[in-house]
Parts: C-alpha cells; structure tokens; sequence
C-alpha cells in the first residue's frame, strides 16, 4: 500500500501550454452498517492526505435499516451511487464502492485494486484551467473558455475533514471508526459550456471545506476540480 501511494505522489507529467493538471477525484461509496467498510474507511482516509487526490466519503442510506441508522448517511448520496450504476447499465449498487473521477468503479475494499486505478489516473490533464478563491462570505470560480463536447456541471461539495463515531448497533457494533473527508453536501451550481469564460461567486456558509467540481453529465467523467481547504 505505502508503495502504491508513494508512486502516485511522485508522478509529476509534463504539461503544455493547454494542459493542466487534474487531480484524481475519488468517491467513496459507505455506510456506517456495512462490515465490509471499515477496510475501505482506512483506505479513504489513506488517499486523503495524499498531494494530488481529492478523496471523498459518501454515507449512503440504504443499509440503516439493519439496525444502526447512520449519522452521516444523506438520500442524496445514494441517488448519486444509483445514477453512476444507471450509466454503466448495472442493475444494483453496493458498498464499499470506490469510483475514480467519475469513470472507473473498484470494490471499495480492493486496496491494490483502487490503488492501480488512481496510479492509471494520476497523470490525467485537462483543457480547463479552473481556479477557486474563497472570498469573505463565498467562493469566487473561474476558468477561461475552452471547446467542449458537451456542457459540464459546475458542483459545490461541502465536507467534514475528520470524525469519530461510537457504533453500538448492527453489523458493525463496538467498533469505534474515525471517518474522513466526510461529505455533507453535494448540489449542482450552474452548467458551463466552455464558450465563453466561467465566472460565478458562489455564497457559502460555515467553515467546511469545499471542492469545486466540472462533471459531464451522467454523472460521467471529471473534467476539473479545485480542492479549497480554507
């Protein structure tokens, strides 16, 4: 595992002019109930100290009713999960469930597995040149025109960098788990067809953290994102 990670924080790909860097988004599919995701909770936690990854802990609802609702699980989440499953014509969704920038989907407990699809991702660039800037009470997004295939959507992610949860019920009873990185948000804000620059101010509330996100529609592919930690 340490060698897995050690690769994807060294690799540095050269760039052109039109090129820019684009960081590996990945989405951890999780519930609090399942016993199979405490592997995949490290895993994530992992990932989410590491430069160049922007690691992301969804808590789904579908597994509370086995006896331990849990705290962080948001319908919202789920419908994301059931969407990618829908792209990719699979007739149910599970967890742990890993998807890398939108595109390549690993059992969230495979940790060579979701290792070698973010080591295949880690050089990835993009036409789109996105930078966000938090302002006093808000973000400040921007990007310069770029030709598109198709619009992308502009999604505010809000999330708690770190918490720990007693667990006394279901599957999962007596652990206590540090949980990472944990999303409490996650809405589209506008679409953007690459014509003309991106430009939007985005109010936001509280302290979280955010991620900024330019995702075709699908969900599909990632096609940028900014990390804003402060």
């Amino acid at each position: 595992m340490a060698t897995c990670l050690a690769l994807v924080t060294t690799l540095a790909p050269s760039l052109t002019s039109a090129e820019a860097k684009l960081p590996v988004v990945v989405e951890l599919f999780t519930s609090q109930g399942c016993s199979s995701c405490p592997p995949a909770d490290a895993i994530l936690a992992d990932m989410a100290r590491m430069d160049g990854v922007i690691a992301l802990s969804l808590h789904v609802d579908y597994w509370d009713y086995i006896g331990w609702p849990d705290s962080f699980a948001a319908p919202g989440h789920t419908k994301r999960q059931e969407a990618y499953a829908l792209v990719a014509g699979e007739q149910m969704v599970y967890t742990p469930q890993i998807i890398v920038n939108g595109l390549d989907r690993v059992v969230g407990g495979d940790a060579m597995g979701v290792m070698e699809r973010v080591h295949a991702h880690a050089d990835a660039t993009t036409p789109v040149e996105l930078h966000v800037a938090r302002e006093e009470s808000g973000l400040r997004i921007e990007a310069g025109a770029v030709p598109l295939t198709q619009p992308l959507e502009v999604q505010l992610v809000r999330y708690i960098p770190e918490d720990e949860v007693v667990i006394t019920a279901g599957e999962n009873a007596g652990l206590t788990m540090a949980y990472h990185n944990i999303v409490t948000s996650w809405e589209t804000v506008g679409t953007w067809d690459g014509a003309e620059d991106l430009s939007m101010t985005l109010s936001i509330e509280g302290s979280q953290p955010a991620v900024i996100i330019l995702q075709e529609p699908g969900p599909g592919q990632i096609r940028a994102a900014v990390q804003v930690d402060h």
